[in-house]
């Protein structure tokens, strides 16, 4: 498939981008600096600048798929939606965050007593970002939601999957970037949650 990546340098970005080209797909690797994007099989490095919007739909134009790993404090998410309609690309795949995640019925993350301060705004914004796209009946959008713990780690195949729910083991909350750049490379590949916020975890 060909696909664009917003976001390719980043961490979870630069792990999506390894399984994807790994899997041979053609891949236009978006990022302000472009030459921070990894050297691989069938990326295409590109700088891009998400404020500007006709040059960023220019980019993303002839894509079957687009994908969005970026942090949601500097993102217009209004204004991205927009772009990816603009450039006329139908499947949108979005890295989430996991304050929006339930841990009991009507009971989000983000609001429990324990969680971080400094973490707050990044996840109240993930979270409009999501019921933003809930709104989205023209795209066929995916919102992947990591576990509360997401970072760096192993590439180990071995994962659940789940719905509006923080998925938790014994050992807590937790994916690494790789395996999560599995299950999205998955859902891009054979899509199963079109219009739908899935999550990954141990």
């Amino acid at each position: 498939m060909k696909i664009a990546l917003i976001g390719a340098s980043g961490q979870a970005g630069s792990r999506i981008l390894k399984e994807l080209s790994d899997r041979g797909h053609q891949v236009t690797a978006i990022a302000r600096h472009a030459e921070r994007i990894a050297d691989l099989p069938g990326v295409t490095p590109t700088a891009g600048d998400m404020n500007d919007a006709h040059a960023l739909a220019d980019t993303l134009r002839g894509h079957d798929a687009v994908v969005s790993s970026v942090h949601f404090l500097v993102t217009d998410a209004k204004a991205l939606i927009d772009t990816v309609r603009a450039a006329g690309v139908k499947r949108y795949l979005v890295v989430g965050g996991a304050g929006s995640l339930e841990v009991a019925p009507g009971q989000r993350l983000i609001d429990q007593p324990g969680f971080p301060d400094e973490y707050k705004a990044e996840a109240s914004a993930g979270t409009a970002f999501l019921d933003l796209l809930r709104d989205v009946e023209d795209l066929d959008w995916t919102f992947l939601s990591p576990s509360a713990m997401f970072v760096p780690g192993e590439r180990t195949g071995r994962f659940r999957l789940g719905t509006d729910q923080l998925l938790a083991n014994e050992q807590g909350s937790s994916i690494s970037f790789e395996d999560y750049a599995i299950a999205l490379a998955d859902e891009i590949e054979q899509p199963r949650h079109i219009r739908q916020r899935f999550t990954v975890g141990y």
